[in-house]
């Protein structure tokens, strides 16, 4: 540490600060450097990957402290012409879907392309081997590195007509509109976005995914300074919401059952997110531990336990849906194959943070959400505070790789 703290080159600037904290949050929240986005905290998924000192590096990994006295470079930071040359590759070769990895994935093609600029596929592989992309099953943004190199090279040329999408139709190439701002980071998903006085909210969840709450001390969290309030089930209007049917609890209430890992069971609204992880650790809550329910079939065994008092045998719903005729269409058919087919598990690694920001607005609220059912959002909202919908407005940002 210098005279006056950590000091290192950012984007050509020199910079100093006397906190150690994870370089992934000063760039973010010091600086405003969004397109470092916060996909996973913990060097797993690239989306905040930049070049420092010449390497592509997670700068979730790296912290203030480790950065002094080396040279950081964000996608903020590339020349007004390897912009160009990134935007239009990305746009060229369909690279950018839901946006949120592509920073991460321009600033490690971006470290590749400084060392070779005529890389083979192998090498692209390896310099984005630790980034994931949700959406596009990569082949894409491979190619859009590709054609990048082929552009620095000298052996093609970027096609600004292409961007402005004059010429469009079947079996021609597309430039998505939103191309641009994902490519450079400036485009706001909910987790890039701020407005003035904002307070931060987030819930203490089960420890268990099936434990009956039976008691929730609150009182300390809310005696730390800087706490606005710390609500529990009692303080919602109606407790229950759900987009087919209203099943769900806001928040598990004293005396009631979890039914997995994740259940809310209070929110806590702080005034600095410092403040919020400090208050939720405050929180004590007395659980009785019971034995979960684990698949669909411990759920329709004999004796199982109940987990939603309306729904009998732990059945969601029941429809019977009938189109054509089965039966009779297998028994003129001059093949048939039987066989059993089983699924694995598929993460769906989305990158994007779920989050959501509320404000008062005329006799309601508004959200800016990142799902892609702001009509349901919009719904389930009305029905938690027992409004009529016409008092909620809720509209996306962009979207991650969430959906939903």
């Amino acid at each position: 540490m210098g005279e006056n703290g950590y000091s290192f080159i950012v984007n050509g600037i020199e910079r100093t600060t006397s906190e150690e904290k994870m370089l992934l949050r000063y760039l973010r929240d010091d600086l405003h450097l969004h397109s470092v986005k916060d996909g996973c905290s913990e060097g797993a998924c690239g989306t905040c990957t930049i070049v420092v000192d010449g390497k592509a590096v997670k700068s979730c990994v790296l912290t203030t402290k480790r950065a002094a006295g080396k040279d950081i470079l964000t996608v903020e930071g590339l020349s007004g012409f390897e912009k160009e040359v990134f935007v239009y590759a990305f746009g060229a070769k369909g690279a950018v879907q839901c946006g949120f990895c592509i920073p991460g994935m321009v600033m490690a093609g971006k470290a590749l392309l400084d060392k070779n600029q005529n890389p083979t596929e192998e090498d692209i592989k390896i310099a984005l081997r630790g980034n994931i992309c949700r959406c596009t099953g990569y082949k894409k943004i491979m190619e859009g590195i590709q054609l990048a190199a082929a552009i620095l090279r000298g052996d093609e040329e970027i096609d600004y007509e292409l961007e402005k999408g004059d010429d469009y139709g079947v079996g021609k190439r597309a430039f998505r509109v939103d191309v641009r701002e994902k490519v450079l980071g400036y485009g706001q998903y909910v987790d890039d976005m701020t407005v003035q006085g904002m307070v931060h909210a987030s819930a203490v969840r089960t420890k268990y995914p099936r434990a009956r709450i039976l008691d929730i001390d609150i009182s300390k969290a809310e005696a730390l300074d800087g706490v606005i309030a710390v609500l529990t089930a009692e303080d919602v209007p109606n407790n229950k919401v759900g987009h087919i049917q209203q099943d769900w609890d806001v928040m598990i209430a004293k005396g009631d059952i979890t039914r997995c890992i994740g259940d809310a069971i209070c929110l806590v609204i702080a005034e600095t997110e410092d403040i919020l992880a400090k208050a939720k650790k405050l929180v004590n809550i007395d659980y009785e531990v019971l034995e979960p329910v684990r698949d669909i079939h411990e759920a329709a065994a004999k004796g199982a336990p109940q987990l939603h008092k309306h729904a009998p045998g732990n059945i969601c719903q029941s429809r019977h849906v009938t189109r054509g005729d089965a039966k009779k269409a297998l028994e003129k058919s001059k093949y048939t194959v039987t066989k059993n087919y089983t699924t694995p598990f598929t993460e769906h690694a989305f990158l994007e943070p779920e989050c959501a920001i509320g404000m008062p607005y005329k006799d309601g609220v508004k959200v800016y959400s990142s799902d892609q059912g702001v009509y349901d959002s919009r719904k389930e909202i009305a029905i938690m505070f027992g409004w009529d919908e016409e008092r909620v407005v809720v509209e996306n940002a962009l979207v991650g790789g969430g959906f939903g």
